[in-house]
């Protein structure tokens, strides 16, 4: 931690640069799209964002990452980061947020980083969180964790000025969410599930015209629960969050990263105190930004670039010549 104030960080200046390291690792993965390895198009996008990462002026401290020290050898929480001057930095990154569908050439695979001042994101730790988000222009505790599932798209639907036939649930397909998909459907709302990727799962409810979206619910990642956050903390929407332990591993894991009320649910802005600046890269086509596209001799990206102060979201358009 630091003792600068949450308000000293030069988002304006630093959110190109971040869009570049966004860009920078999902070119580097789209060479692996469809080839089956899961590991190297993670290492290929890891690899490309640190080489970025280090040029920008900052002092940036990975807050989340690919994992503890001992379980990543790059980008792991608490490396430091960054040419080493400028603002101190809080970063949450996600490379390659869907390892398996860069690897299997499926949709909605994005590199994801967002950037805030020291001190402004939670640290969470590589446990399992139960999540639940919608996107902006309803009332503050619409709906909550407390709430069974299918009361809280009752509520959202009542919101919408439908009823739970107008909702779209997005859920991951896991095992261990057969009960609350089945309570869902029960509603008569309908579930788009994913196979991963729950960081653009709770992006598309803050699009909802444009991805059909409406609600996100279920257990996924803690660290993808910040992302998410910072990403609804620039487009709007409400997250909740709720840390699960399954074992005394990772409870001192919590409690590693400073979470002292292990029951504590967490609000969107409590997993983001201060504004931040938000980039995502897609890799594979997907409901929210098109994939990486290969012509003869050039690659294009597009990049979704965000800053909570301004709330600008900016749809960036990159072209370089194959190498």
């Amino acid at each position: 931690m630091t003792d600068r104030p949450l308000y000293d960080f030069n988002d304006r200046m630093l959110s190109l640069g971040l869009a570049r390291v966004s860009e920078a690792a999902a070119l580097a993965s789209a060479k692996l799209i469809g080839h089956g390895d899961e590991k190297a198009a993670d290492q290929a996008a890891v690899d490309a964002m640190r080489v970025q990462l280090n040029q920008l002026e900052i002092a940036g401290v990975v807050v989340i990452g690919e994992g503890e020290r001992d379980e990543a050898p790059m980008l792991y929480i608490g490396e430091e980061v960054g040419a080493g001057s400028g603002p101190a930095v809080d970063i949450a990154l996600d490379p390659l947020e869907g390892t398996t569908l860069t690897a299997k050439d499926m949709p909605n695979a994005l590199a994801v980083i967002a950037m805030g001042a020291r001190g402004s994101m939670l640290h969470a730790p590589d446990v399992y969180m139960e999540k639940l988000a919608i996107g902006p222009g309803y009332p503050e505790g619409l709906v909550t964790l407390d709430m069974p599932p299918a009361e809280r798209v009752r509520k959202l639907a009542a919101a919408k000025g439908g009823t739970p036939a107008d909702i779209t649930v997005c859920i991951l397909e896991r095992p261990r969410h057969e009960a609350l998909i089945a309570e869902v459907r029960a509603t008569g709302a309908a579930i788009r599930l994913i196979t991963d990727g729950d960081v653009a799962g709770v992006m598309h409810c803050a699009e909802a015209q444009r991805t059909g979206i409406d609600m996100y619910m279920g257990s996924g990642g803690a660290p993808e629960g910040v992302l998410a956050a910072a990403a609804l903390k620039c487009m709007g929407g409400q997250i909740f969050g709720q840390l699960l332990f399954r074992n005394d591993d990772e409870r001192a894991r919590a409690d590693r990263a400073g979470i002292a009320d292990l029951n504590r649910v967490y609000a969107r802005d409590d997993m983001v105190r201060g504004d931040v600046i938000f980039a995502a890269t897609g890799v594979t086509d997907g409901s929210l930004l098109p994939g990486i596209r290969r012509e003869v001799g050039w690659l294009t990206a597009e990049t979704l670039l965000m800053r909570s102060k301004t709330g600008s979201v900016r749809r960036m358009t990159y072209r370089t010549p194959v190498k």
